[in-house]
């Protein structure tokens, strides 16, 4: 069992940043893929970034690349969501994600992942 707890959400003005964080605890931290999805009301839950194992390789979706940086931290079981130029578009409860996922398949959906926060909110204002 992985256990997931995300932090950092809020509300925030058209271009403001906000930094999320997800503090893992529970099994080796260190095996597991990491992301983070959005869901906002009355859409379905959407992929919004990952990062490999050990932190070296990272992938976007279209909408935030460029503005959004994920990372992490194995020595303290953190991942982050640095989140810039934020838009309206952006507001959504934001789920911190862990999965054991082989390579060389989709790793942008959210099945693929087996373990979820419980969210947090985050709020564009325009």
């Amino acid at each position: 069992q992985v256990q997931l707890v995300e932090s950092g959400g809020g509300l925030v003005q058209a271009g403001g940043s906000l930094r999320l964080s997800c503090a893992a605890s529970g099994r080796t931290f260190s095996w597991y893929r990491m992301a983070w999805f959005r869901q906002a009301p009355g859409k379905e839950r959407e992929f919004v970034s990952t990062i490999t194992l050990s932190g070296g390789m990272t992938l976007y979706a279209d909408s935030v690349r460029g503005r959004f940086t994920i990372s992490r931290d194995n020595a303290n079981n953190m991942v982050y969501l640095q989140m810039n130029d934020l838009k309206p578009e952006d507001t959504a409860v934001y789920y911190c994600a862990a999965g054991r996922i082989p390579s060389g398949v989709d790793v942008t959906t959210a099945p693929r992942y087996d373990y979820w926060g419980q969210g947090t909110q985050v709020t564009v204002s325009s």
